[in-house]
């Protein structure tokens, strides 16, 4: 397993990352720290969360996920081991949303806080903010880098268009430029990413995290029926892929799998780590069980034979 550099930074990633949306939501932080300490145990550095992680559980308010690993990062003093990555922009409560350069500034000292750091090492655009002019929003991620609050920015959920166009705007105003971003991706939701975000990304070197890497769980082959909606608290984001493309993708899953003695998971991980725009998928866990699906990905002796056929039966 090797480092992989992340588009144009300094920043080197093992090529999966841990999505830290289920810290304070589906685990707790007992649980949360047995994550943490298993992947970057079984060596991997990379760590993804955002501000408003896990508001939407009932009795949260936003912010469990980076209390959790500000705690984390804490009791290891580790911090310098780990790449961590959070965002901005998403509705917090109160009015406390956008990315205008007042809100941002505040909602970065807010995030550095929680954190227990001085610094962020990728800090991102949640959601478009279309009402807040682009310049104004890179103004705000200039100043946190000119402080060192912020090494790097990033972007998540920016249609094609409105991700060249600030990009173009970064370099017309010489202002620090998205260098990642996150979109929407993996063997099922191809068509949006492929057809349009891709081709921007491969085209400037951006690195890319992809989130929902597993399908909120269909690619692991538990959910193969609508019986099976009530495995877990996701379950019903899944019910959209129980159809015949999906079926398919699961036997091709299936057929790829038997063939590398892994399990579905692995070989989906797999397929993303291998295509070419990708650097380090997002993908979450809730037990050290599901951890290890996900440790093996980038060391799986998948064959290009392999990838073309997943390519071909996953065709959008």
């Amino acid at each position: 397993m090797e480092k992989r550099q992340l588009g144009n930074t300094n920043l080197h990633v093992y090529p999966v990352t841990f999505g830290g949306n289920v810290f304070g939501w589906t685990i707790d932080e007992k649980q949360s720290f047995e994550i943490l300490d298993a992947f970057t145990g079984a060596g991997f550095n990379f760590i993804d969360t955002a501000d408003v992680y896990s508001r939407w559980a009932p009795g949260n308010e936003g912010g469990e996920s980076e209390i959790i690993i500000g705690n984390w990062l804490k009791k290891n003093n580790n911090r310098d081991k780990v790449i961590i990555a959070t965002k901005v922009g998403s509705d917090m409560g109160n009015g406390k949303k956008g990315l205008a350069k007042k809100y941002i500034i505040q909602a970065a000292e807010d995030s550095l806080k929680r954190l227990q750091t001085d610094y962020i090492d990728l800090y991102q655009t949640h959601f478009d903010d279309e009402s807040t002019p682009i310049e104004e929003t890179l103004e705000a991620y200039a100043q946190l880098i000119k402080e060192g609050k912020v090494r790097h920015i990033g972007a998540s959920n920016l249609s094609a268009d409105r991700l060249k166009e600030s990009l173009q705007t970064a370099f017309e105003n010489g202002l620090p430029a998205y260098e990642t971003f996150q979109p929407h991706y993996n063997l099922y939701e191809r068509e949006v990413f492929e057809n349009g975000l891709e081709p921007v990304c491969l085209g400037n070197n951006l690195g890319v995290l992809n989130y929902y890497s597993l399908a909120s769980g269909f690619l692991t082959g538990k959910y193969r029926s609508k019986d099976d909606l009530n495995k877990s608290q996701r379950g019903g984001g899944v019910e959209k892929y129980l159809d015949d493309r999906g079926f398919k993708i699961l036997a091709a899953l299936d057929e790829v799998s038997a063939e590398l003695d892994a399990n579905p998971a692995t070989v989906a991980l797999s397929w993303l780590i291998h295509r070419p725009s990708v650097t380090a998928p997002i993908v979450s866990a809730t037990s050290t069980k599901q951890l290890d699906s996900i440790i093996k990905a980038p060391d799986l002796a998948i064959t290009a034979d392999h990838l073309h056929f997943l390519t071909s039966e996953s065709a959008w």
